[in-house]
């Protein structure tokens, strides 16, 4: 028999990220991510992309073109996910429902899936199924579903071993090896270090996003001592604070709410998104954030809650929407004064976050940069540390599972041919057994 890889989505791009796996006429689909670019575009230019339709979405190049693998339809036994990020889950209200076939991913990743259906207004019909990290089950005749922990830059991230006839296919998409995570537990050396004595992979599908920067990507400890250092090492008694970071980083939330307690400030998330990500780990008992800040979501409130801030600047640490200034965030709002906020000579905006390199998010935060700039804000920038792995990382992992196969993934051919040339150094070959796929592509491995 032969393994058959589909490279479905972001080996083109940096998103989109979708692969799907046959073995003897059963296929498992692993993440089913959207392209936040073209969202942002699409939104900018038409509005609400609500009542898009699957082939809308598709057309406007925001989820995977899954008509290369039309002739697998039927045969798919599950879609497996990483983690809750867009890019590896926000396909699926588009797509899921065209598969007879349940959605496994942590209780995290499937409750913030909960949401955004919510949200979106969307019932999908497959069922959605929660597994935690370090357990396993069989899927089907051929493939058994392993979930190994890992770290990133949100809670309750996984690995994914899929075990079949031939092998191991080791998806490990998006990872980082954090030793001091701020919140959740190590990567599991042990379970990786089992599958690389015994053997077992057969193939590595691993996030290449970062593979050119040699280096190991600092832990999410890290980032805490960089925003301790901008907000309790800063003078800034009488200024406003307003800090945005990604609304799924939880655990970065959590050190800005540790440090507002610490000044004496009143935190207050605002906006949607930061209060889906937020409440679906309190409902999990993952954070307890409500004890000791306010989380408000819907814009009305969010109004009545700055006109009260904006009265009393230097008694808030605001948390808030739009670290990539996006179209309907909160940050952009506050810039454009559609927002009852006035920001005044000496007010803080620190950005905990690195601006994803899309034309559009770059052009949007250099815009809003210069707004704020103009009203006379003190930026901090990149007060952040990545979630992906860089060089160093993919070494150690390579290393660690001894993969008979590697297939780098997360990108375009800019971000994938470092770790190609990585892996070269280590012995592989290209053509051989590295594999630089691009999006529709498929491998076929005997």
């Amino acid at each position: 028999m032969v393994l058959e890889i589909c490279a479905v989505g972001g080996y083109s791009e940096v998103g989109k990220n979708m692969t799907a796996v046959r073995y003897n006429n059963e296929v498992i689909i692993l993440d089913m991510g959207l392209f936040l670019p073209k969202i942002i575009s699409y939104e900018e230019e038409e509005g609400s992309r609500e009542g898009l339709t699957k082939d809308d979405m598709i057309e406007i190049g925001a989820v995977p073109d899954i008509s290369v693998i039309e002739s697998w339809r039927m045969h798919v036994k599950a879609i497996v996910t990483t983690h809750c990020h867009l890019d590896h889950i926000g396909a699926m209200p588009y797509l899921a429902s065209y598969y007879d076939a349940p959605i496994i991913g942590t209780p995290y990743t499937i409750e913030v899936l909960r949401r955004i259906l919510k949200d979106e207004k969307i019932k999908l019909k497959n069922p959605l199924k929660v597994m935690t990290a370090n357990s396993k089950i069989k899927l089907s005749e051929n493939f058994t579903l392993e979930f190994i922990n890992a770290t990133h830059s949100t809670l309750q991230v996984v690995m994914i071993a899929l075990h079949t006839p031939e092998g191991v296919v080791l998806y490990c998409n998006d990872y980082k090896f954090d030793n001091h995570p701020t919140l959740g537990k190590k990567p599991n050396y042990d379970r990786l270090k089992k599958l690389g004595v015994t053997g077992s992979v057969k193939v590595l599908i691993a996030d290449a996003l970062y593979s050119s920067k040699a280096m190991k990507t600092p832990s999410e400890r890290v980032a805490r001592e960089m925003l301790k250092d901008v907000l309790l090492g800063v003078k800034n008694e009488n200024s406003a604070i307003i800090v945005t970071t990604f609304a799924s980083h939880i655990a970065r939330l959590q050190s800005i709410l540790d440090m507002g307690t610490k000044l004496g400030r009143k935190v207050v998330f605002l906006g949607r998104s930061l209060e889906k990500y937020i409440s679906a780990a309190e409902a999990l008992n993952l954070i307890s954030f409500s004890k000791k800040s306010e989380v408000i979501g819907y814009a009305n409130r969010v109004k009545r809650k700055l006109k009260e801030i904006n009265k009393n600047k230097k008694k808030y640490l605001v948390v808030c929407t739009g670290n990539q200034a996006e179209p309907g965030s909160i940050l952009r709002k506050m810039a454009d004064s559609t927002m009852p906020f006035k920001f005044e000579e000496g007010d803080h905006v620190i950005f905990s976050c690195k601006t994803i390199p899309a034309p559009i998010n770059m052009a949007n935060r250099a815009m809003l940069e210069e707004k704020l700039v103009r009203k006379g804000c003190r930026l901090f920038k990149d007060i952040h540390v990545s979630g992906h792995g860089a060089k160093e990382d993919h070494r150690d992992l390579i290393e660690l599972v001894r993969p008979k196969h590697i297939i780098p993934s997360h990108g375009s051919l800019e971000q994938t041919t470092p770790m190609s040339e990585l892996a070269s150094s280590m012995g592989y070959v290209l053509g051989q057994n590295i594999h630089l796929l691009r999006d529709g592509q498929l491998l076929e491995l005997d």
